[in-house]
């Protein structure tokens, strides 16, 4: 359910303290004035975020606000050093981004399994008696305090991972060609913003093979600037390998349409043009070729088009096929120019060298 996607967390992190050092001596009955060995105390337990494939939200952290990480121990005699203190991992989705909350600055992205990155760092535990013996203080009576935990406001953005993500105007008919081609059941209805959070569908192709469609909240003019909650709807487009325009027939002006939409997604991250692309002209079920081929000279050329009807069905297969053969083109190769090697320069200068 739409409910249960979360793709934004602010939460608040505490590190652990780092454990103090021990002012231990080694003394016994056979050794009454044995020499310090107090150990050094235990690092403070760290916040680390993993990611892991199996997950596709942050609701399991919408409502864990506070974290903290376990606090190092103290070090003991005979220079053992104290138990780190216990660290707190959090499994998150791939395409996660770590900001911290004050500056907005992102501190790292997790894309891989497995992947594990320290958010907050733990306390440096104290250093024990015995680092500060020397010549002149042969007995120190004191040890080093560990450092104290960090606390900071950090905040958690996902991006979707997907193959295909859908970008255009609200009702562009985005949620019908996603509930029409997967088995996802996203909102539907005749109005503006009717998602307002992403949905996420897996389409079925030839040969029981598959790719993952995205269908990304409706974009409007300036939503780079933030207009709409643009920036959480168009970080979502980031990551997704190719961008299908859904543009409705009945538009006003189709290649209007289509060059705000290309302009925020400049605006918002120039990268995002390098995509591949394709422009679906969508609700088409009522339209012949006589009035396709009146209308192509509105459609912008510097894209393919393909005209589609989620409700009939119409191009829905051509669609698929072209959308798999733009996800499985192969870069191609630039071959590296041979080598030239200057032969006569060289047996030009033995000659000279003679």
């Amino acid at each position: 359910m739409a409910e249960n996607f979360v793709d934004y967390v602010k939460i608040c992190c505490t590190s652990g303290a780092g454990g103090g050092g021990s002012a231990h001596f080694a003394r016994s009955r056979i050794d009454p004035k044995g020499g310090p060995d107090g150990g050094d105390g235990g690092r403070g337990g760290h916040i680390i975020l993993r990611g892991n494939s199996q997950r596709w939200t942050l609701l399991h952290l919408k409502y864990r606000k506070h974290i903290k990480a376990g606090r190092g121990g103290v070090g003991s005699q005979s220079r053992s050093s104290g138990a780190e203190g216990e660290d707190i991992i959090l499994e998150v989705p791939l395409g996660t981004v770590a900001k911290d909350f004050e500056t907005n600055e992102i501190m790292f992205e997790i894309t891989d399994h497995g992947q594990e990155v320290i958010l907050v760092k733990g306390g440096k535990g104290g250093l024990g008696n015995a680092h500060f013996k020397s010549s002149t203080n042969q007995s120190p009576q004191y040890c080093q305090p560990g450092k104290e935990g960090s606390s900071s406001w950090k905040v958690l953005e996902l991006k979707l991972l997907a193959d295909v993500g859908l970008v255009g105007f609200p009702n562009a008919g985005k949620s019908t060609l996603l509930s029409v081609v997967s088995a996802a059941k996203p909102k539907i209805a005749a109005y503006a913003f009717t998602t307002l959070k992403p949905n996420l569908g897996i389409v079925a192709y030839r040969e029981h093979q598959s790719f993952v469609m995205a269908d990304i909240p409706g974009i409007i003019e300036n939503a780079h600037q933030g207009k709409g909650i643009g920036h959480r709807f168009l970080r979502h487009i980031e990551r997704n390998s190719v961008l299908l325009f859904m543009i409705p027939c009945d538009s006003d002006d189709i290649k209007k349409e289509y060059a705000i939409l290309l302009n925020e997604l400049k605006q918002f991250n120039p990268e995002l043009l390098d995509k591949p692309r394709l422009l679906a002209i969508t609700k088409c079920d009522m339209m012949d070729d006589e009035l396709k081929k009146l209308l192509a000279p509105e459609i912008p050329n510097t894209v393919d088009y393909i005209f589609i009807s989620s409700v009939s069905q119409l191009g829905i297969t051509e669609l698929k096929d072209k959308l798999w053969e733009q996800l499985n083109v192969k870069p191609v190769e630039v071959p590296k120019p041979p080598t030239i090697y200057n032969y006569s320069t060289k047996s030009k200068s033995s000659k000279e060298e003679e």
